[in-house]
């Protein structure tokens, strides 16, 4: 079997920080899971020793407490903080980004719509920053604005960072069609417009698409969704445990992507294993 790799793939500048930022704080420990691939954090586990909380009860003073890269809701930092734990923050600065412009414009009176998944951390930390948690309003779909109730006469907007663009676009269209004053804030990070561009590109040409990454991730399950759309034999993987040989019955090159937070090994015995799949 033939095999043939996005031209973009695979962790993020994020991503890479935040794995960084754990290898160099053996024996600390994240608050949430520091990234979306759960043989990766496994692997920090067992070589680093770096461990899990999975709420804040867990935390003790003077803990290394490693904040994921999606981050965490504001009152969760604020008490950390009082809880007198070592805070190392491996939020990626993408995500950094929104939560800032969250906090600011509702500070100037904007009401606040993000475009993401309500259940997502990321979304959760930003939306945190909004001084109004009642006018902080999380949409998928620009259908949802008309179930929407602004309580200012101009809002600003902000996105997931892993969302598809196109979605955001008619997500913003539809908000200027109701709306006088729209603040509009690109927060989509460049990395996942190369993944998604690679992906959509390499599934035009290849017989079979294998997306590798955490099934719990949003930017992988978008690669997925984007595969998809060009080629229906598109598989999504967390392993090269997951791989089934009747997939490449009577194909002859497949292409492979991987979520932003997938590493480079679990990504070569993927390949590996493709190819030497008669």
């Amino acid at each position: 079997m033939k095999v043939k790799l996005a031209s973009n793939y695979g962790f993020c500048f994020g991503v890479k920080r935040a794995i960084k930022i754990a290898e160099d704080y053996k024996n600390s420990s994240t608050m949430g899971p520091l990234i979306h691939n759960q043989d990766e954090i496994n692997r920090l586990q067992n070589d680093f020793n770096v461990g899990l909380y999975t709420n804040l009860s867990e935390v003790k003073d003077n803990d290394t407490v490693i904040i994921r890269t999606h981050g965490i809701p504001k009152d969760d930092l604020k008490n950390l903080r009082a809880q007198k734990a070592k805070i190392i923050n491996a939020t990626c600065p993408f995500v950094t980004t929104p939560q800032q412009i969250v906090k600011k414009m509702s500070k100037e009176g904007y009401s606040i719509l993000i475009f993401g998944d309500a259940d997502h951390p990321e979304v959760k930390g930003v939306q945190s920053y909004g001084q109004n948690q009642e006018d902080v309003h999380i949409i998928l779909e620009p259908k949802d604005i008309d179930n929407l109730t602004f309580k200012k006469n101009k809002i600003a907007t902000v996105a997931q960072t892993t969302k598809k663009k196109e979605k955001y676009l008619e997500i913003v269209n539809a908000l200027i069609l109701k709306n006088k004053e729209v603040r509009v804030f690109n927060t989509i990070c460049d990395a996942t417009f190369e993944n998604q561009d690679a992906a959509r590109d390499l599934s035009k040409e290849v017989d079979v698409m294998i997306v590798i990454g955490g099934k719990n991730s949003s930017n992988t399950k978008q690669l997925h969704s984007i595969c998809l759309e060009n080629c229906t034999d598109s598989y999504l993987i967390e392993n090269e445990n997951e791989l089934e040989e009747r997939w490449f019955s009577n194909k002859n090159l497949c292409g492979i992507t991987a979520g932003a937070s997938t590493p480079d090994w679990i990504i070569e015995q993927v390949v590996e294993k493709i190819k030497s799949v008669n």
